[in-house]
C-alpha cells in the first residue's frame, strides 16, 4: 500500500505555497501527500517584532511537537525560522535550492527620490520589524524613520498601499514565491552583498523524525547538499553569537570559483552602526569560528588609518572607523580638472548606452548639461559610481559590481549586454579603456575625455598602520616621494589600483566591493 505523507505547515499564504511546492516535488517522486495546517505561537503573537520571534521556535515548535507525536510525517519550514539546535529525535532531511536572498524595498511612487540611495525620499518612513535590516539601512540612510511592520506578506504590502509607510522592506524570495504584482510600486532590489540577509534566507527546510529512515531516503533527490554546506556556515555563526533573538545579525555564504565567500553584519541593537566583515576561504572547516573571532570585544584594531580621499562626516567609512576609535588621516593626493566646458550635441546622437568607470567621470559629464534621450541606459563599474549617478537623478541599468570584482569580468558581462550598440564612454584623459577593449567590432564606441588628473607634488609620508589607496593616480603621487614603512598594511579600492602594487611587488588587500562599505569590511577584517 502506498504511504500517504502528511505535511505539517503554517496557514499563511507563503507557508502554504512552500508546503504545496514540497507536495508537488513529492508527487514527481511518486509519493502522495496531503497538508495539515497547524497554527503556531508566532502566528498568535502580534506585539513582538520578528527579530524576537525568528530563530527561537515561535514559528516552528507546534509543527515539531506534532512531528514528534507522529500526527504529521514531515514539516516544511522557512529555514531561517528554525532554532540552530534541533529537538531530540528530529532531523532536517533535505534543504531546497536557495531562492534569491536579496531584499526588496517597495516604495510608494510619490515617495521616490532617485537622487538618494535606495530611492526613498529624505526622511522617509520605512516599515520593517527586523533589527538586522534596521541597523544596515540606518548605517547608509540615517535620515530614515524606521517603524514596526507586522503581518504576512500580503498584509504588509496592503499597509504600504494604505500609505501607512513610505516604503517597506521584504525578502525577495517570499514575494517571488507568491507571484505578487508589484507594478504599482517603485521597487529597489538590494543585493545580499550590500544588505546582508538573515542566515539561511531563501531556503526551505524539510524536517522529519530521525527514526523515519524510509522517508529520509525517499527525500534525498530533493536535497541540495551545496546549499546545506553554505547555510551551515551562516547558522553556525548565528549559533556561536547566540543569535536568533533580537540581535541585528546578517550572515550570507556563497561559493564562487571554488572559494566560500561570507558576508557578516552585526550590531548589538537596531539603532547601532553595524560592524561588517567579508572573508574568503577554500573550505568551510573552522570558517564560522574565524568569523566570530573577528567580532570579539577583546580584539585589537589599528590605531590609525590613512585614506587618499577626503571623507565627509557622513561618510560610511568614517563612521565605521569612529566606532572603534580609529583615527583617520584623509587627504587626496590628486586634483582633477575639466577638459571641456561645452558638449557637442552631435556626440549624443543615436547613443544607446553611457558607461562610467569613475565618480569623477559622472560629475564632470553632467556638469556639461547633456541633453539625453529617454532611451539612453547607463552602465557603471560599481556601487560608488551608481550612488554618484543617483545624485543626477539617474539609475544604472548595468552595475559591474553584480558581475564580480575583476574589471575584465565586468567588461565581458557588459559586452554580452551591449555589443552592437552605440556606447559613449566619458572618462579621464588617458584612461585604461578596459571595458572598451572587450566590446565587439560591430559596437560603435565613442571615447569622451571629460577630465584630467594632476598629481600633487612633495606628498608627505603617513605613519598610519593602514594605508588605503582609492585610485592608481593616488598610488603614483604617494610613492613618487615615499616608501612603505615596516608593518604598514595596504588596502586598494579596486583592481586597477591594486595593479600598481603588483608592479611594485607589494602585497595588498582588495575589498570585495570598491566602495566605502567594502573598505570598512577590509579594515575590520585585518
Amino acid at each position: 500500500m502506498t504511504r500517504n505523507i502528511i505535511i505539517g505547515t503554517r496557514g499563511s499564504d507563503l507557508a502554504l505555497w512552500q508546503a504545496n511546492f514540497v507536495k508537488s516535488q513529492l508527487s514527481e517522486l511518486g509519493l502522495e501527500a496531503e497538508l495539515k495546517i497547524i497554527k503556531t505561537q508566532g502566528d498568535r503573537i502580534v506585539n513582538l517584532s520578528f527579530d524576537k520571534l525568528e530563530g527561537k521556535g515561535f514559528f516552528t515548535k507546534e509543527l515539531e511537537d506534532e512531528l514528534i507525536a507522529g500526527t504529521i510525517d514531515l514539516a516544511v519550514h522557512s529555514h531561517k525560522d528554525l532554532p540552530t539546535n534541533h529537538p531530540p529525535g528530529l532531523i532536517i532531511a533535505a534543504v531546497s535550492k536557495r531562492e534569491d536572498p536579496s531584499e526588496l524595498l517597495l516604495i510608494l511612487k510619490d515617495c521616490v527620490d532617485l537622487q538618494h540611495k535606495f530611492s526613498v525620499k529624505f526622511g522617509g518612513m520605512v516599515g520593517t520589524s527586523s533589527n538586522r535590516r534596521k541597523a544596515q539601512l540606518l548605517a547608509v540612510r540615517p535620515d530614515f524613520e524606521i517603524e514596526e511592520l507586522r503581518g504576512n506578506v500580503p498584509t504588509r504590502i496592503q499597509k504600504l498601499r494604505n500609505e501607512d509607510y513610505d516604503a517597506i522592506m521584504l525578502a525577495k524570495a517570499g514575494v517571488e514565491r507568491l507571484g505578487i504584482d508589484l507594478s504599482e510600486f517603485h521597487v529597489e532590489e538590494i543585493d545580499p552583498t550590500e544588505l546582508v540577509p538573515a542566515p539561511a534566507q531563501g531556503v526551505l527546510a524539510i524536517q522529519i523524525r530521525e527514526s523515519d529512515t524510509e522517508l529520509f531516503e525517499k527525500l534525498q533527490p530533493m536535497n541540495h547538499p551545496d546549499v546545506a554546506q553554505e547555510i551551515a556556515v551562516e547558522r553556525k555563526v548565528l549559533n556561536m553569537f547566540d543569535g536568533g533573538c533580537h540581535m541585528p545579525l546578517g550572515s550570507y555564504c556563497r561559493k564562487d570559483n571554488g572559494l566560500f565567500q561570507v558576508w557578516t553584519s552585526k550590531a548589538n541593537e537596531g539603532d547601532e552602526f553595524p560592524d561588517r566583515l567579508f572573508i574568503e576561504a577554500s573550505c568551510t572547516e573552522g570558517l564560522a569560528e574565524k568569523i566570530v573571532s573577528k567580532f570579539s570585544p577583546d580584539r585589537k584594531f589599528p590605531k590609525t588609518v590613512f585614506v587618499t580621499r577626503e571623507l565627509p562626516e557622513s561618510s560610511y567609512l568614517r563612521k565605521a572607523m569612529q566606532k572603534h576609535s580609529i583615527e583617520i588621516e584623509d587627504r587626496s593626493l590628486i586634483k582633477t580638472y575639466p577638459i571641456i566646458n561645452k558638449l557637442d550635441p552631435f556626440i549624443l546622437r543615436n547613443i544607446d548606452w553611457i558607461f562610467f568607470s569613475s565618480k569623477n567621470a559622472i560629475e564632470y559629464f553632467f556638469q556639461l548639461n547633456p541633453n539625453l534621450g529617454k532611451k539612453v541606459k547607463f552602465g557603471v563599474l560599481g556601487r560608488a559610481s551608481e550612488d554618484m549617478l543617483r545624485r543626477f537623478g539617474k539609475t544604472a541599468a548595468f552595475n559591474g559590481e553584480n558581475e564580480g570584482i575583476d574589471t575584465s569580468d565586468i567588461a565581458e558581462s557588459f559586452a554580452a549586454l551591449a555589443n552592437g550598440s552605440h556606447i559613449l564612454f566619458p572618462g579621464a584623459k588617458e584612461s585604461l579603456r578596459t571595458v572598451q577593449k572587450a566590446l565587439s567590432a560591430e559596437t560603435k564606441i565613442i571615447d569622451l575625455p571629460v577630465y584630467e588628473t594632476v598629481l600633487e607634488e612633495d606628498v608627505p609620508a603617513s605613519l598610519a598602520e593602514v594605508l588605503i589607496f582609492t585610485s592608481p593616480s593616488n598610488v603614483e603621487a604617494y610613492f613618487a616621494d615615499n616608501l612603505l614603512e615596516p608593518g604598514q598594511k595596504v588596502i586598494c579600492i579596486g583592481n586597477s589600483t591594486g595593479k600598481k602594487f603588483d608592479e611594485m611587488g607589494v602585497k595588498y588587500i582588495l575589498p570585495f566591493s570598491p566602495d566605502e562599505i567594502g573598505l570598512a569590511e577590509a579594515v575590520f577584517g585585518l
